[in-house]
């Protein structure tokens, strides 16, 4: 080895040295230093992993790799890995629990030392039993185990924050596209949509409820649903921002204004919600901390290490697509 060779000493030492069991003087670990910057020596981590039976990879299952929402929380992950010397292996769950169950069991089978799951159907019984093979962090729910953790987003929160903001510029009529039935998120953010007209002592009026199913297509039907049946509304808060782009497009074909005629709100702050038009207010996800700080957190689990994490909380961002009732 060049670097035992340079520093006069032998490579188990060197080795030890890295490692930080060795104990031997400073000249001896200075030289080793000095031998490692000249000769710009990097330890081989897989090597490194392999002799502490891990394969330096991570599995990551997310629910549609084409959505803009796991696209941030992807970069976050990303991110969270620089340095560590681990790689991901990511496959897709397509919002289904048997088929997420499916592809955790293949990345189990690929060794890999942990799994971060990215929302998803499966149930937390079934998380909590695979995290007893191999640590999992998940988003979209609240664990807190040995091997498991969760992430969860204020769902509720967010929407009450969304249409508190409408009550607040004088809207009583205020329609809602929700996401698909039997979906956790969905059911938070219509509980928090009817707790803010409750509390404004608002009638909760169920024509005004249209499901989507939080892609951009469903947003735009649901509007014209709501336009065929005739409802009488001054407000849109869409249960994603890929919904009220959908709802926008649909308002723009039928000549109505935002916000002078109807205000939009949306959910999660996507990147591209700052260049709509006009620019959509909308309720922030911590998309990429939430990455970010998964990873981290799945990092200490597979080190044997306590978690305790927490990620930003939501807050609302007002733009340019509500405004006071006339």
């Amino acid at each position: 080895m060049d670097v035992a060779r340079l520093a006069g000493v032998s490579p188990s030492t060197v080795s030890r040295i890295l490692n930080g069991t060795a104990k031997v003087s400073d000249d001896k670990r200075l030289a080793v230093l000095a031998a490692i910057e000249k000769v710009s020596f990097a330890p081989n981590q897989m090597a490194q992993g392999l002799k502490k039976g891990r394969s330096l990879t991570i599995g990551i299952v997310v629910q549609d790799i084409s959505s803009p929402f796991f696209d941030e929380t992807l970069r976050g992950i990303d991110d969270g890995l620089k340095g560590t010397g681990y790689a991901s292996v990511i496959v897709s769950g397509h919002w289904n629990a048997d088929e997420e169950a499916d592809r955790v069991r293949l990345l189990l089978a690929r060794k890999v030392d942990g799994i971060i799951l990215l929302s998803g159907r499966i149930s937390d019984e079934a998380v909590l039993g695979f995290s007893g093979q191999r640590p999992i962090v998940s988003t979209g729910r609240a664990l807190q185990t040995r091997t498991a953790l969760g992430f969860k987003t204020d769902n509720e929160y967010g929407a009450w924050l969304a249409v508190r903001h409408l009550v607040e510029l004088g809207h009583r009529r205020i329609a809602f596209i929700s996401g698909p039935a039997n979906n956790h998120d969905a059911d938070e953010r219509l509980a928090g949509y009817r707790r803010a007209l409750t509390e404004a002592q608002i009638d909760i009026d169920p024509a005004l409820v249209v499901e989507g199913n939080y892609h951009e297509a469903s947003g735009m039907m649901a509007m014209n649903r709501l336009f065929d049946t005739h409802q009488q509304f001054t407000a849109v808060f869409a249960a994603n921002d890929l919904t009220a782009y959908g709802a926008r497009l649909a308002l723009y074909r039928k000549g109505i204004r935002v916000p002078d005629d109807i205000s939009l709100v949306g959910f999660d702050d996507l990147p591209g919600s700052s260049y709509t038009t006009p620019p959509l207010t909308t309720v922030r996800q911590p998309m990429y901390d939430m990455g970010r700080i998964a990873t981290q957190a799945l990092l200490r689990l597979i080190n044997g290490e306590t978690v305790q994490g927490e990620i930003p909380p939501v807050e609302l961002v007002v733009r340019e697509t509500t405004r006071r009732v006339r």
